[in-house]
């Protein structure tokens, strides 16, 4: 018990000393317009938020998105390749990419994996 007491209060001190550090050697710059704006995807967030979208922009990120799950879902199957995995995961994973391939002829087919259209 002492132990965890003696970890949390050095982390809770060392964080304070890092953070006290930081504010007191921090660089202070007068901040202007372009400074202190988030920077959103080159639109200008000082404008109306009722302007058009880009949906080529969201299509993509969306298929980004879900190609990074699919590497997630298929990593530990390919991990278990090395220790011996049973049959059901082999075919499950099988099917589960041939799916995902589909998909991947059917956006190219459709034209959403364009840039430049």
């Amino acid at each position: 018990m002492t132990s965890v007491l003696l970890c949390s209060f050095v982390s809770v001190v060392v964080s304070f000393v890092v953070m006290t550090l930081a504010w007191v050697l921090g660089k202070r710059v007068v901040l202007d317009r372009e400074k202190s704006s988030p920077f959103e995807c080159g639109f200008d967030p000082m404008g109306s938020a009722r302007l058009p979208f880009s949906l080529r922009f969201f299509l993509l990120a969306v298929i980004f998105l879900i190609f990074d799950v699919e590497i997630v879902l298929l990593f530990p199957i390919f991990i278990g390749c090395f220790e011996g995995v049973s049959m059901s995961v082999f075919w499950g994973g099988f099917v589960f990419l041939i799916i995902l391939i589909v998909g991947l002829f059917h956006e190219w087919n459709e034209g959403s994996l364009d840039w430049a259209g």
